[in-house]
C-alpha cells in the first residue's frame, strides 16, 4: 500500500535524524546484507526498518512507547492484516545485547524468506 506524500516526507526527513540505537541497528543490518530499508512508509505508517522479501518489520523502542502502548498495538495489528511481521526491541538491547537482536532478525528474516508463498499452486515435476 502506497503511503501518503506527507508520510513519504516525514520517513525522508527521519532518515537524516536517526536515534543512536537506530544508526547501531542499521550499520548491523548492513553488514549482515540482510536488505532492509530504513524508516519505510507503508500505509499511514513509517517503518524504522523493513525487509519485503521477509515482509519483516523491526521496530526501535524508545521511552516514548512506554507511553503510547495503545498506538503499537494499533498498528502492529494493521501490519500484520498486511502480512507483515513485527519484531520489537528495546533501545537497550540494541545498545547492550546487540548480537543477540540481530541473531533473532537474522532467524526471522530466514524463516520467513523459506516459507512457502500463500496462494501458489504447489511446484509441479
Amino acid at each position: 500500500m502506497r503511503a501518503p506524500d506527507f508520510i513519504r516526507e516525514r520517513a525522508k526527513n527521519l532518515r537524516r535524524v536517526m536515534t543512536q540505537p537506530e544508526r547501531i541497528l542499521w550499520f548491523l543490518l548492513r553488514r549482515q546484507n540482510l536488505h532492509f530499508r530504513r524508516q519505510h512508509p507503508i500505509g499511514p505508517y513509517i517503518l524504522d526498518f523493513y525487509c519485503a522479501a521477509a515482509k519483516l518489520c523491526v521496530e526501535v523502542d524508545g521511552p516514548v512507547h512506554d507511553e503510547q502502548p495503545e498506538r503499537d498495538q494499533r498498528r502492529t495489528a494493521w501490519l500484520a492484516k498486511e502480512g507483515i511481521r513485527v519484531l520489537r526491541f528495546s533501545a537497550e538491547d540494541i545498545q547492550e545485547r546487540s548480537a543477540a537482536v540481530l541473531a533473532t532478525i537474522d532467524s526471522a528474516a530466514r524463516e520467513a524468506r523459506s516459507a512457502p508463498s500463500v496462494g501458489l499452486p504447489p511446484p509441479t515435476a
